[in-house]
């Protein structure tokens, strides 16, 4: 039974391997931008677009959060709302205001889960609703309606949907490596090809 056991730990771990070390397919896994952006400097950057009331960002977040957490020192990670709509800016002001506030961390992840594990969409589809959820968590909610449409906030949107639209993104989640390269998905897998496209740009920079 033992031996068994040893024996599935050890095949799972070699299967965890393989994928990590996967050799990623361009359009099957990730796809190159016509029109790459050129980003100066040595770190290589990585953007996650996300929308709060999108189930398949909800399932990713953990994923890219865990990944954010011990990602390399040369790698800038940066969380971009979706702004692409009217519906989905809502959101996205909210995340904004938010970061303002120095509360991102501590709202980020609990927003998505009361929209999803809790089942109250309704949170994300208005200016009032956002702010009433965000004072049940602490927030200045005065503080947070005078942000919402403040001139810093309605410049982090309009760079928001610029780069939408700069990347050619048509919907969420797509994670943006270094300006080039966009994956797509909502598991395990999408930090792995991170890692892989990470690798990739450092070694185009040589």
């Amino acid at each position: 039974m033992k031996f068994a056991l040893k024996t599935a730990l050890l095949t799972t771990m070699l299967s965890v391997a393989t994928l990590a070390q996967a050799n990623f397919v361009e359009g099957q896994d990730y796809k190159v931008l016509p029109n790459p952006e050129t980003i100066v400097g040595d770190v290589i950057v990585v953007r996650e677009f996300f929308w709060y009331g999108c189930p398949h960002c909800y399932h990713l977040e953990p994923h890219m959060q865990k990944w954010a957490k011990t990602r390399p020192a040369d790698v800038a990670f940066f969380q971009t709302p979706a702004a692409m709509n009217p519906v989905w800016e809502v959101g996205a002001r909210g995340f904004y205001a938010a970061q303002q506030l120095d509360a991102q961390e501590k709202t980020h992840q609990a927003l998505f889960y009361a929209v999803h594990k809790d089942g109250n969409r309704n949170i994300i589809s208005s200016q009032q609703e956002l702010g009433n959820w965000y004072a049940s968590k602490g927030i200045d909610k005065a503080k947070f309606d005078s942000l919402y449409n403040s001139f810093a906030v309605t410049t982090k949107i309009e760079r928001a949907k610029a780069a939408a639209t700069r990347y050619g993104l048509s919907g969420v989640p797509a994670v943006v490596v270094h300006g080039k390269y966009v994956v797509s998905g909502e598991d395990a897998k999408v930090p792995q090809v991170v890692d892989f496209l990470i690798n990739k740009v450092r070694e185009e920079k040589q």
